[in-house]
């Protein structure tokens, strides 16, 4: 279990945590999000017992992380975004004496290593130096260090860092995998990422936690209605018309967003009964507005429901546009 309860942070006069307070249980794999300057890292940093907070506590599994860090320390593995290793060191050699320090027994450590390098893809680099390795392969060793004493708390920043679309997918799978019996929390710029292997998601923003929910309970909490939009070529009169029909609206209500040529790009609002789920059926406008719209002898472009995202929710809650991964060189991945 992770827990933040009341955590303040000031940096000389620069409040950095503003009162965060949070709880994952075991099974829950959150996502941190936040714009630069947020407090994320301060809150991974509380979390993990690398410095104090300044009122309130952090606990990991029951355990202070400032009156108990040792206990607390035990019960983590914590993947920094950029993985301290001893590069002249071989990687099972590193991570021999990573087992050895986290006081994994002897007679154990041959199997925890073994599975470490296999669930980490790193069989075919295992007796080469980690300072000859790109890094994507640096970011893998550093993983697997941190899974090695199989911790029941798993504390990530940027885990994809430097690896490839392919082992983005392993690392993904491996999440799931790892995140079915402890807790985790992940820190990652790449929204969709967050969006496809976190069940819940954290959102801070000028050292106070914006929101906290499931994807589709932030969405609903901070999204905007879905909107229907639908390109056709009809003159504007004609389209109202056929929007306010198909929406049960009256025929003022829809908005024309764009103008192009005799083409129209507009957007209605979906009435509250129309929010039930749309995907099939009669009760989806699309059906009503393409049936319609073909009667009328509207030809149609396109047709199709508009919903809010975790990003849209993002920039709404922060005023910042989320942040676009760089792409990475040749020489950082694997």
């Amino acid at each position: 279990m992770i827990a933040a309860s009341n955590v303040h942070k000031w940096y000389g006069r620069l409040h950095a945590l503003k009162g965060v307070s949070f709880e994952l249980r075991p099974g829950q794999v959150a996502g941190l999000l936040g714009p630069n300057g947020a407090g994320k890292s301060t809150t991974i940093r509380i979390l993990t017992g690398i410095i104090p907070p300044d009122a309130g506590c952090a606990s990991l599994c029951g355990h202070d992380t400032l009156t108990r860090s040792i206990a607390a320390r035990s019960v983590l593995g914590y993947l920094p975004e950029s993985a301290p290793s001893y590069p002249e060191m071989s990687v099972r050699n590193f991570l021999a004496y990573r087992a050895s320090i986290q006081g994994i027994p002897p007679r154990e450590r041959r199997a925890a290593l073994d599975r470490a390098i296999e669930r980490c893809w790193l069989g075919d680099v295992r007796a080469r130096p980690i300072g000859q390795l790109s890094k994507g392969y640096r970011q893998r060793v550093g993983l697997a260090a941190a899974i090695l004493h199989d911790p029941r708390v798993l504390i990530l920043d940027e885990p994809t860092n430097g690896l490839d679309p392919t082992q983005i997918a392993r690392m993904r799978a491996l999440v799931r995998e790892l995140g079915t019996d402890r807790t985790m929390l992940i820190s990652s710029h790449i929204l969709p990422e967050i969006e496809q292997i976190c069940s819940r998601i954290l959102i801070v923003a000028g050292g106070e936690l914006r929101a906290d929910g499931s994807p589709d309970e932030l969405i609903h909490a901070h999204g905007q209605p879905p909107r229907l939009v639908v390109e056709a070529a009809a003159d504007e009169s004609a389209l109202r018309a056929a929007l306010a029909a198909a929406c049960s609206c009256r025929p003022e209500e829809p908005e024309i967003t764009r103008v192009d040529a005799s083409w129209l790009l507009a957007r209605a609002p979906i009435t509250q009964r129309d929010e039930r789920p749309v995907e099939s059926g009669r009760d989806d406008p699309r059906v009503r507005l393409s049936a319609l719209l073909a009667q009328r002898g509207i030809p149609v472009r396109e047709l199709r429901l508009h919903r809010s995202s975790v990003e849209d929710v993002f920039v709404r809650l922060t005023g910042i546009s989320a942040p676009t991964p760089p792409v990475p060189r040749k020489e950082d991945v694997a």
